[in-house]
């Protein structure tokens, strides 16, 4: 997978394949071939031989004479790039760990190990294998296969995505000088400034005589971990990657005390209702004793999840210490991130831009990285973007890892109102720092030239730098495209170091085909990215939530890569939070009630739900396997003559494959292998190197597959046809069948009895933009709440599915069952908000006299509502403001979008005119709204116009002439302002939206 080797476009289906050269033009990179010393600028030199001097041999580091022998002299004696110990070259004097060298090069003698040496590695060795319990040997993957149920087609055929050593199958007993099976206890005092390496560490015997004096002095007591401060690390390793911080009891039993006591003054309180009618007004108190009952149910399922609240906590240095190991490859699992975005024109190409930026530039190495950024508009514009991008990642990329910035999206960063001096000790900081901002500001501007651009499209379409016309150009009817502009092999920074993958895809779009959104541009990257990398985990995030975080990824894997808990784990969910709300956050934008109390409750039962972006997902969770299980008890097995006992044998059943049962010249393993073969590509699709994919848990590509044979079957999965008769959208990938694919996805894997992860870090791990005005707010609640119908009259419906197995937790289901609910909470609250101004108009009241015992059951209903209220913000942390401002917009909401949702859910149900709704919602949408409106504000001002009435039902002339006149100045002015239509500059094009 060569970077900027052409734009792949071409149709599976058409069997069309092009490679578009030359689209953009290569740009110089800074010359690493000079001859000039990198640490001090002066001239390398030669040596006495009259060569030119080269101080490491592994990577070739320009540095001269001076600055290599001060270096081993008084330095890490470390390679500034490659960290490889510099070796005693010619004519250079010694340094305290040559003893072992001597005057030999290690590059020819690499493999020549003599056996005095081997005898201490041995020692050592037994003493670490009798302490690490953990190590990657063949024991640990015993285990772990005997706990999976993926079927081993291949086997053992899988190559690592980053060029990882394979790991070492020999036996248990050997000792073994493979890097992976080693366990190295010894670090640096500095991260990055030494190399634990018994082979050129003088220090490593004195090290051992002093242990053994240690334990001959504890008369062969047990090790004593705590004097040497290399077991202590080591231990330390060995500890778990997280933890639970459960909630202080002080804060949380009062807590649950008051929602007992809540509950039970809540049936008193109901028994009352219904035991005490009211006959005058009957009407009035049946519809509001129905709203209370449902209210009742409304908070039971919203309160109960909430019962086992939590906090976790992550040990990064833990996560570094077991997998990044000095002098040992990098263990630390793939990631491959994906971007959606579907029109640049609403969609800003810079929010994209930063967000990816931020991604190319997170605290992770480099070749385990890979971005996919998922274009389902078919822009040119998204696509010059992103090359644009590329290039100013080449040189942002390097001065975030050089200076540790945070956050690593460059318009925050030089946004942010902060001293961005704090902690920074480089001299030339400010220099780099000025001389970055100028560079980001030149690239801002080409990204607003392209916009400008874009807004006036040809007639003839677009047609790219070298002539060749833009495969996009009919958004509705293009072939696949993929365009590989970073990567392993030529996408280097201007330092020379390797860069992250930054892959661009644009699926197969063709009339008469179902696209499935978002869901399946999710599910053609889930596909692309199985193809081209295969990292065994996936990131995933809206094109304007950047990283603000740069160690977000390691604080999922402090939970995913966990061996107690991160086999079970099929996803790691990331708070929200958001960048430009306003201090008051009068929409309640920032959602905090939702993400810092009902998702902490949620992680105490079986996870938080997934939201839609900044979630860390296992790509096996994704491809519909079930969680690995423990052994299980062998049930007893009898035979067909005793029903009593044990259970009677079952002949196997082959319906779906009875063909295959009579194919001669196969033998019943060749036809166990083609029924899974089968199996397979009908749950998958007919893409062999996709489904080999599917088979290798840790993730890999296949090893005799070529970048070019990649490539086109990358093409072929992105095909508009593929998922034809598969399972994807069903049972694989993101779910189909509701706008809010989120809450789906994440039913379905919990049904299958897999756990999620809440990661709240103490830096925000990422932050998008929000609403800043009450429309775009209510639209985006409206499409929630229409997602949350739609899935409640779906066949996955919490109410009715996933009880086959019981491994969904009850309190679970209550809170999958609230999500689908709370829209039908505006029928009640409507009419609850109602029936105080029918009573006052009618003179009837919902409630019969109460004694004063009865006052006594409404004052302590309404005293525990407030106490549980108070004690929630107590244990959460969550401000009262926060708080109001949602149960404001829970009403503003409830009596506006969730009500339309539910009207128009129950016409896409009912009526059957889903299509209609949807296709016509853009010309009657705005219309309805404005109607609406009208008839809510007149509605409220009807006790007002009674007022105006008067006694004898006559209006007095100038209150007629005073009412014309208004209603037209404020009728005219509405039209003018128009506030339902998102008002844009420029012409009217005509743009592809989600429904393409």
């Amino acid at each position: 997978m060569q970077a900027s080797a052409g734009l792949v476009a071409g149709s599976h289906n058409r069997n069309e394949l092009v490679v578009i050269h030359g689209h953009e033009e290569p740009k110089p990179l800074k010359d690493m071939t000079g001859q000039v010393c990198e640490i001090c600028g002066d001239e390398i030199g030669l040596t006495v031989d009259g060569d030119l001097f080269v101080a490491c041999n592994e990577c070739g580091f320009p540095v001269c004479r001076p600055c290599y022998e001060y270096e081993r002299r008084e330095g890490s004696q470390n390679c500034p790039q490659c960290k490889t110990r510099y070796k005693r070259l010619k004519g250079s004097p010694r340094v305290e760990g040559d003893d072992d060298e001597e005057d030999v090069d290690d590059i020819e003698h690499e493999f020549n190990i003599d056996d005095e040496h081997n005898k201490n590695n041995n020692i050592a060795e037994a003493m670490l294998h009798g302490k690490m319990s953990y190590g990657r040997g063949p024991e640990d993957d015993h285990d772990n296969n005997n706990n999976t149920q993926y079927p081993p087609v291949i086997a053992g055929r899988s190559a690592h995505v980053s060029d990882e050593f394979p790991i070492s199958t020999q036996p248990h007993g050997e000792h073994l000088s493979s890097l992976h099976k080693r366990v190295h206890p010894y670090g640096s005092p500095e991260y990055g400034s030494g190399r634990w390496d018994d082979k050129k560490d003088g220090g490593w015997k004195e090290r051992m005589e002093e242990w053994k004096m240690h334990q001959q002095g504890n008369l062969g007591a047990e090790i004593d971990d705590s004097v040497d401060p290399d077991m202590a690390m080591l231990d330390e390793a060995r500890q778990p990657l997280s933890r639970k911080v459960p909630i202080a009891s002080s804060k949380i039993n009062p807590y649950r005390m008051v929602i007992v006591a809540r509950l039970f003054i809540l049936a008193i309180f109901l028994r009352y209702r219904l035991m005490n009618p009211v006959q005058d007004g009957f009407g009035l108190w049946l519809t509001s004793v129905i709203c209370e009952i449902w209210f009742a149910f409304s908070w039971i399922l919203d309160q109960f999840p909430k019962w086992f609240p939590i906090d976790r906590e992550t040990y990064l240095d833990r996560l570094s210490l077991r997998y990044e190991r000095e002098g040992e490859p990098n263990m630390l699992c793939p990631v491959d991130v994906f971007v959606s975005t579907v029109d640049p024109l609403k969609e800003p190409p810079l929010v994209t831009a930063n967000t990816v930026l931020s991604i190319l530039a997170m605290d992770y190495p480099v070749d385990k990285i890979s971005c996919y950024i998922s274009d389902d508009g078919a822009s040119m514009l998204s696509f010059e973007s992103l090359s644009e991008t590329a290039e100013f990642a080449r040189k942002w990329v390097p001065f975030c890892k050089k200076f540790a910035i945070e956050p690593r999206a460059p318009e925050m960063y030089f946004s942010d109102k902060i001293d961005y001096l704090k902690d920074k000790v480089q001299p030339t900081f400010v220099k780099e720092r000025r001389a970055m901002k100028r560079e980001y500001e030149e690239f801002k501007v080409r990204i607003n030239a392209l916009v400008a651009k874009a807004m006036k499209a040809p007639a003839e379409g677009w047609i790219m730098q070298d002539g060749t016309p833009w495969p996009g150009n009919n958004t509705k009817d293009h072939p696949g495209m993929i365009q590989v502009f970073l990567g392993q092999s030529g996408g280097t920074d201007v330092e020379g170091n390797e860069l992250p993958r930054l892959v661009y895809v644009s699926r197969e779009k063709r009339p008469g085909f179902q696209h499935h959104k978002k869901a399946g541009a999710m599910n053609a990257l889930v596909r692309v990215s199985g193809v081209l990398t295969n990292a065994p985990f996936m990131l995933n995030l809206d094109c304007d939530h950047y990283l603000n975080n740069s160690k977000a990824a390691r604080e999922a894997m402090c939970f995913l890569m966990d061996p107690q808990i991160g086999r079970k784990v099929c996803y790691v969910q990331f708070p929200q939070r958001f960048d430009g709300i306003d201090r008051h956050d009068r929409y309640a934008n920032r959602n905090t009630v939702f993400f810092d109390i009902n998702m902490k409750g949620l992680d105490g039962i079986q996870g938080p739900v997934y939201v839609g972006t900044g979630c860390v997902f296992r790509r096996q969770a994704l491809y519909g396997y079930d969680p690995p299980k423990g052994p299980k008890r062998p049930k007893m097995v009898s035979c067909d003559c005793c029903p009593c006992f044990g259970r009677r044998k079952k002949n196997p059943k082959f319906e779906k494959h009875g063909d295959v049962e009579n194919i001669q010249g196969y033998n019943d393993d060749d036809k166990e292998l083609l029924k899974s073969q089968m199996n397979f590509e009908k749950k998958f699709g007919q893409s062999a190197i996709f489904v080999t994919s599917t088979l290798m848990v840790d993730g890999g590509v296949p090893p005799s597959s070529s970048p070019a044979s990649l490539l086109k079957e990358a093409i072929h999965v992105i095909s508009c046809g593929y998922e034809d008769k598969t399972e994807w959208g069903l049972e694989l990938g993101w779910i189909y069948g509701s706008i809010t694919e989120d809450i789906l996805t994440g039913f379905k894997m919990h049904c299958r009895g897999w756990r999620s992860i809440y990661c709240m870090p103490k830096r925000p791990a990422f932050k998008g933009s929000a609403p800043i005005n009450l429309s775009d707010r209510l639209n985006q609640v409206l499409r929630w709440a229409l997602g949350s119908v739609e899935i409640f009259f779906s066949r996955h419906s919490p109410l009715l599915y996933g009880y086959k197995g019981g491994n969904l937790k009850w309190l679970e289901r209550f809170a999958y069952v609230n999500t689908t609910v709370y829209p039908f909470t505006a029928l009640p609250l409507l009419a609850y908000c109602t029936l105080p101004a029918i009573c006052l108009l009618t003179g009837k009241f919902i409630m019969p006299e109460i004694s004063t015992l009865a006052s006594l059951f409404f004052i302590s209903l309404f005293l525990s509502i407030f106490a549980t209220g108070i004690l929630e913000l107590r244990w959460s942390g969550v401000s009262i403001e926060e708080w109001w401002r949602n149960e404001q917009f829970w009403v503003i909401g409830g009596v506006s979008a969730h009500l339309f949702a539910v009207i128009q859910g129950l016409l896409k149900v009912l009526a059957g005119i889903s299509d209609a709704i949807n296709n016509g919602y853009q010309s009657w949408g705005p219309l309805f709204g404005k109607l609406f409106f009208a008839f809510w504000v007149i509605i409220h001002l009807y006790p007002f116009l009674k007022g105006l009435m008067g006694k004898q039902n006559r209006t007095p002339t100038i209150v007629v002439i005073w009412s014309i006149l208004l209603a037209s100045i404020f009728s005219l002015l509405w039209v003018r302002i128009d506030p339902f239509v998102l008002k844009t500059k420029g012409p009217d094009v005509k743009q592809c939206g989600l429904n393409c």
